[in-house]
């Protein structure tokens, strides 16, 4: 390429150049033209009136000389000139001509072509002038990058996961009197009612009758010798779903004649296993059903002789139903001589939302392979000798076997069908106290990933918002327990360390009986400290997600997020530790600046009933300032300490 041009005098040789090139331009526009002129007659409209066009020619005569300057630019640049960068997109005539369409008004020049026919004699082959002043037809144009909003795409879920059985939510409207559900056991209806409930939640009424509908004929073989469906219950926290299961799986056993275990139920905590087998042992009181509790807490021989005994015939079975969670499990499924799953009928996985995100510890697969024989000779007279279950043909029918039946329970429970599929349920059925499913409006809001809708809260739960700073937030705790007299008050943490720091302060402070619940502690420790905070001996229990799951802890008045929860299902299991069972509660949440916005926005698409904002004005936390600025210094000093001895 030429970095300059030199400008020389035209001789006679160079003058015919140029009128040939010239001839050849003319040429070529002659034939632009003609094209330009069929095009207009399929898609113009009528030619203009007479008079119209003789408007239009003295316009067009005052452009003549304007074509003639464009035509020398296109033949050959004129001397002098400098040559127009190569890459430089320079504006086409559609480019104009859209502008013009786009704005309402017509342009002076449709196009460098039409000009050039304005220009030209009739003479020369030109059109004619009413011709040349019409715009040129308007090409396809590429463009429209404008946003729109994209529709949503509704995702496809099983019949069983959008059309679920629904059950009413609040549970001291939609009550069931004992009575009115006559498939449940005489005993078991005395022992109700010495536990004080005469009647059912709606989640109790709606799942007990299906699961005895299941073992009608006993535990052997299900009904008709069908494999029964597998049950998913998801319901708020504190509407009674550990008695939805207790009941049925008690009756089922009742006239067991042989000690297997026949229920195993699988819990994520210890805390939660303890909970539940306590209330077990209340139901299986006075019968033969022996449960035993697996969660670590003892060493492994002294849990593998409350499973197991050996005698001169071999192993025999000690425990009917088994409360375990899932790594104390596998190790006895691995390690203990004689431990058999084989006769199990119920599989009962508790917050099951939370251990499908354990499965990358492989416990099911273990559990199921365990409840399963493996291959070999079979006697074809023996009912426990069963398979996995299979398409339902007159073959897979003709040997009736014990079947198991799986039953899922969760405040959270997910509607992703690929994590259920994880489960391998059989034919299932939900029960939910939330409606069919509703994509949430927002993709970019986390609803832990895996939403399928709206959360259910207990009725009688009002929520809050406690805007503050973060030097301010200890305060804003102190100011909520000794102004407004709140007796039993649970605060969460995201960390152990903001426990245990925010549990040196308040202790440092004074006024506050104050306790700390976290990994910190052993299983002992933990459970004497929900005894006595339960008893009303701790007025402030500062705990991590440890006892967000499922603890049953009576009378807690106010739940506290010290710091706000990143996750929807994580601010449902915290503040469902307060107004259970139809009572009332109230759960704050203190927010930064910074955390409003998108908070709020989580809990809009969660479906919270209500998210009042609570203020706390300076005034009202000015009195306990100085006692806060010494529990500060004592802090520091107490967090200096505890870095030395660490290091020593």
């Amino acid at each position: 390429m030429a970095l300059f041009h030199v400008a020389r005098y035209a001789g006679p040789e160079a003058a015919g150049a140029e009128a040939e090139a010239d001839g050849r331009a003319r040429a070529l526009l002659e034939r632009l033209q003609c094209r330009a002129r069929e095009r207009q007659l399929q898609k113009q409209p009528p030619q203009q009136a007479p008079e119209e066009a003789a408007q239009s020619a003295p316009a067009a005569g005052k452009r003549r000389r304007r074509p003639r300057r464009n035509r020398r630019r296109e033949g050959g640049r004129e001397p002098g000139s400098t040559p127009a960068p190569p890459n430089k997109r320079q504006k086409t005539d559609d480019e104009d001509e859209d502008e013009g369409a786009e704005s309402g008004e017509e342009t002076p020049a449709e196009s460098s072509v039409g000009a050039e026919a304005a220009g030209s004699p009739e003479g020369r082959g030109g059109p004619p002038l009413e011709e040349a002043s019409r715009p040129l037809t308007h090409s396809l144009v590429l463009g429209g990058f404008g946003r729109s909003k994209v529709p949503k795409v509704q995702p496809f879920l099983p019949v069983w996961l959008a059309q679920p059985s629904c059950v009413g939510k609040n549970v001291t409207e939609g009550l069931v009197p004992i009575e009115d559900i006559p498939a449940v056991h005489p005993d078991l209806q005395k022992k109700l009612r010495a536990q004080g409930i005469s009647s059912y939640f709606p989640v109790q009424a709606a799942v007990i009758p299906a699961l005895l509908e299941s073992t009608a004929n006993g535990f052997l073989v299900s009904r008709g010798g069908y494999q029964p469906s597998d049950l998913c219950v998801s319901a708020p926290t504190g509407s009674g779903k550990t008695l939805a299961f207790v009941i049925p799986v008690v009756q089922a056993l009742l006239h067991r004649a042989v000690c297997q275990v026949r229920a195993l139920v699988v819990l994520p905590t210890k805390e939660l296993a303890q909970q539940v087998s306590k209330v077990f042992n209340v139901y299986t009181d006075a019968t033969p059903l022996r449960v035993a509790l697996i969660t670590g807490q003892k060493s492994l021989a002294k849990e593998q002789e409350s499973l197991v005994q050996k005698t001169a015939d071999g192993f025999h079975c000690l425990a009917d139903i088994m409360v375990a969670t899932p790594g104390r499990l596998v190790d006895h499924v691995d390690q203990t001589p004689g431990f058999s799953l084989q006769h199990l009928r119920f599989l009962i996985i508790d917050e099951a939302d939370r251990m499908i995100d354990s499965m990358h510890q492989s416990w099911l697969p273990r559990v199921v392979a365990a409840a399963f024989p493996s291959e070999g000779p079979k006697d074809p007279c023996a009912l426990l000798q069963r398979t996995q279950p299979r398409v339902v043909t007159a073959a897979s029918m003709c040997c009736p076997q014990m079947p198991l039946q799986k039953l899922l329970f969760s405040a959270t429970l997910t509607q992703n069908p690929e994590k259920l599929q994880q489960l391998g349920l059989y034919q299932p059925r939900l029960f939910s106290t939330g409606s069919a499913y509703r994509a949430p409006s927002n993709p970019g809001i986390d609803v832990d990933g895996d939403s399928g809708g709206k959360y259910t809260f207990p009725v009688g739960l009002t929520h809050h918002y406690v805007p503050c700073s973060l030097r301010f937030k200890p305060l804003v705790i102190l100011h909520l327990i000794l102004e407004m007299n709140f007796s039993r008050v649970l605060c969460f943490t995201n960390s152990r360390e903001n426990s245990h720091r925010l549990f040196l302060l308040v202790q440092a402070f004074g006024g506050v009986t104050v306790a700390e619940f976290s990994s910190r502690y052993g299983p002992g420790q933990r459970k004497s400290i929900l005894k006595q905070f339960e008893q009303g001996k701790i007025q402030l229990l500062i705990s991590t997600d440890a006892t967000a799951r499922g603890i049953d802890v009576q009378g807690v008045q106010l739940v506290v997020n010290y710091d706000a929860p990143q996750y929807l299902r994580t601010y449902v299991h915290r503040v469902g530790r307060t107004a259970r069972a139809g009572k009332s509660g109230q759960a704050f949440t203190l927010l930064l600046k910074v955390q409003e916005r998108r908070f709020l926005h989580m809990l809009e698409e969660g479906g919270v009933p209500g998210m009042e904002r609570h203020d706390t004005p300076s005034e009202l936390l000015q009195p306990l300032v100085p006692r806060y600025e010494e529990a500060l210094s004592v802090l520091e000093k107490a967090v200096k300490e505890e870095r030395k001895q660490k290091a020593a």
